[in-house]
Formats: C-alpha cells, sequence, structure tokens
C-alpha cells in the first residue's frame, strides 16, 4: 500500500470500490485496488471542494451597498484579469475572465495547500500541472475555433495567407510551417507543465530540508519565498494562457 495522507485514507475508505470500478470500465487497472486515489488526486479534490464552497459564500454574500472583504478580494482579482485580458487580447476579452479566474484560483490554492500540515501540494506531481496545461491548450484552441471557423482557424498553421504570394511559395512554405506550427503549440502544454512543476516541487523540497535541519526560524524565510513562488507561478501560468488565447482568436488585417 503506498503511504496515504488523511484526506487520501478517508477518500480511498469510502470511494476505493466506485472509483476501482470506474477504471476497470475504462480499461485501466489500478495498481492499488484498495486505494486507487493518489495523494495528488485526493488533494485536487480538496481543492475543488474547498474553492465550491468559497464561490458559494461569495455569491450569497454579493452586496452593492455594503460590500464584504471576501467580495472586495474577488472583485480585485476579476478587475486585475479582465484589465490584463483586455490589454492582450482586446476588446471583447471579458468573456474569458471567468476561466482565467478559476483557473488562476485553482492553481493558487494548489500551491498552497502544501504549506498547511498534513497536505501536499498537488502542483508538486507532474500530472496536476499536465492537466491544467491540457485543460488551457483545449480552452484557447476551442475558442480559436469559435471565433473563426474550423477551416479558418487551421489555416493559421500554415504560414501567411497573402493572396499575392505565388503558389510555388505558398506551398512549400505551407509544408514547412505546418510541422513547425504543430509541434510550438504542442510544447507551449510542455513549458507551462514544467515551469510550474518544477518551481513547486523544487520549493517543496528546500521548505522540508530546512524543516529538518533548523524547526525555528530560518524556515520561515522559506516559507515566504513559497508563498511568493506560488503566487508568481500562478500569474505567469494565468499569463501565459491569455497570450495563447490572444492569438488564437485575433483577427488579421
Amino acid at each position: 500500500m503506498p503511504e496515504q495522507l488523511w484526506f487520501t485514507a478517508f477518500l480511498n475508505h469510502y470511494f476505493a470500490g466506485p472509483v476501482t470500478g470506474l477504471l476497470r470500465a475504462l480499461q485501466l487497472q489500478p495498481k492499488y485496488p484498495q486505494a486507487p486515489i493518489t495523494n495528488p488526486a485526493s488533494m485536487e479534490v480538496l481543492v475543488f471542494l474547498f474553492l465550491l464552497v468559497l464561490f458559494v459564500l461569495v455569491r450569497s454574500r454579493l452586496s452593492v451597498d455594503r460590500p464584504g472583504a471576501l467580495q472586495h478580494i474577488f472583485e480585485g482579482v476579476h478587475g486585475f484579469v479582465e484589465g490584463q485580458s483586455q490589454e492582450i487580447i482586446g476588446h471583447h476579452s471579458e468573456r474569458f475572465t471567468p476561466f482565467l479566474v478559476a483557473l488562476g484560483f485553482f492553481i493558487l490554492c494548489c500551491n498552497l495547500l502544501g504549506l498547511i500540515p498534513g497536505f501536499e501540494s498537488p502542483t508538486a506531481t507532474p500530472f496536476v500541472p499536465l492537466g491544467c496545461a491540457v485543460c488551457a491548450f483545449v480552452y484557447y484552441n476551442y475558442q480559436g475555433i469559435r471565433r473563426k471557423g474550423l477551416a479558418h482557424y487551421a489555416a493559421h498553421f500554415l504560414g501567411p495567407s497573402d493572396p499575392t504570394m505565388s503558389l510555388f511559395i505558398r506551398i512549400p512554405l505551407a509544408i514547412l510551417m505546418l510541422p513547425i506550427e504543430l509541434v510550438s503549440h504542442l510544447a507551449r502544454m510542455l513549458s507551462l507543465t514544467i515551469r510550474l512543476w518544477a518551481n513547486m516541487f523544487a520549493g517543496d523540497l528546500v521548505t522540508m530540508a530546512f524543516f529538518s535541519m533548523v524547526s525555528v526560524g530560518v524556515p520561515v524565510v522559506f516559507l515566504g519565498l513559497h508563498i511568493g513562488v506560488s503566487f508568481l507561478q500562478t500569474y505567469i501560468f494565468v499569463l501565459l494562457t491569455t497570450v495563447y488565447l490572444a492569438g488564437a482568436v485575433a483577427e488579421e488585417h
């Protein structure tokens, strides 16, 4: 049996059977049928439940006349992300704000969760950042197809679409640009994944190392550094997703 956090053991105690059955139905054989839920997966569930309760709490307390502190925080984050989107994407970027804000809150909570004793940061394992990167990849490509249509969006993978350009130049250029563009877009997922995972994994290792050597005073500095890295990596992830959205929905002139 793998080492389990207390919340992971709780989920496996009550949901191991259904989860194992679901995995087998999908032709996936769990390594430990008695404990198919891993620590990163359980931490993601915990973050999801926390955010769900938090969003419901904020929604139930919305007020125009007397906004609370929590409402001010959420409005500030929403305004910051929306303002950044307008600068990068341009007009009509407000429809992307809910996704970007939700993505940012999820990554930030995952990053900070490891600071609480008895928990660990799910983003310190590569699969969780990869899942976030896949969501961002699917989302910005979907928005590009939705905005331009499948044919028009796919055409930008073939290089410049200048009608005055000779076919003898456009066809070889398209053959050259297609694999380059495909690799470039797939590399975005790899870049987002490695950047987030490597920073959070290294932060957890450094914090644990200093806690094991010196238990008073010094680790506080690295806890502050870990918090700063958590916020910075969240911002970078959301910023890059915004940049990718801008490229996907941009209109050619």
